[in-house]
């Protein structure tokens, strides 16, 4: 059984992800700066959803444990913690939910030098990590819906066609619909994308806009 490590799993979109999860039977291990808060975190989402399949710890000992790592947390703040999971992350799938925003404006893209924050992560854990671009399109209102399948796609890319597939799987435990969109290169338009959905959230004054693919096989 698969073992999913959220880092950064005490923040609103960290912990939407391991409810969802958690509610569809993964166990889940939410890692924190603090591995006291991150256990807090833990026992107050079981206790909430009546369940017994969250754990926490730090986040370097939660990448030690998990076998997909999950990075929920923000580009601005990521840098230490790469550099304190790296050794951690080797043979593993790691999965990037950033998006290249730009701090002053999120509803403006902003593209980091290396080309994407998915790229710049898979360079920085180098070739024994195999990175992906995930749920950077999907709101937490939508993670946090009580429905057993969410009307917004996920969108999928990286490197490594075997670490897309698994991360595919992953979601659709959870009832979330997910598709693989190629290779790393593509992850710039993923995670650019986030601005748009930002951008039609406050024009049109809703929470949790999303997108859905047209003429692709389901189910």
């Amino acid at each position: 059984m698969t073992l999913l490590a959220i880092i950064g799993g005490t923040g609103k979109q960290g912990t939407a992800l391991a409810a969802r999860f958690a509610k569809a039977g993964v166990s889940v291990i939410i890692g924190s700066r603090d591995a006291q808060r991150g256990a807090d975190a833990a026992n107050a989402l079981n206790a909430r959803l009546n369940l017994q399949n969250v754990s926490g710890t730090s986040n370097r000992d939660a990448a030690k444990q998990g076998d997909i790592v999950l990075l929920s947390v923000p580009y601005d703040g990521m840098q230490p913690i790469l550099e304190d999971l790296k050794e951690t992350v080797h043979d593993k799938i790691v999965i990037n939910i950033a998006s290249s925003l730009d701090p002053e404006k999120k509803t403006r893209a902003k593209i980091p030098a290396e080309g994407s924050i998915t790229a710049q992560v898979q360079n920085f854990f180098g070739e024994r990590t195999r990175v992906v671009a995930a749920f950077q399109n999907i709101s937490p209102e939508k993670l946090e819906s009580e429905d057993a399948n969410i009307d917004s796609d996920v969108l999928v890319c990286g490197g490594d066609k075997d670490a897309r597939e698994k991360v595919i799987a992953l979601c659709a435990q959870a009832g979330i619909e997910a598709f693989d969109v190629g290779v790393l290169a593509n992850a710039v338009a993923v995670e650019t994308l986030t601005a748009v959905l930002i951008a039609v959230n406050v024009k049109y004054k809703v929470k949790g806009a999303g997108i859905r693919l047209t003429s692709v096989p389901r189910g």
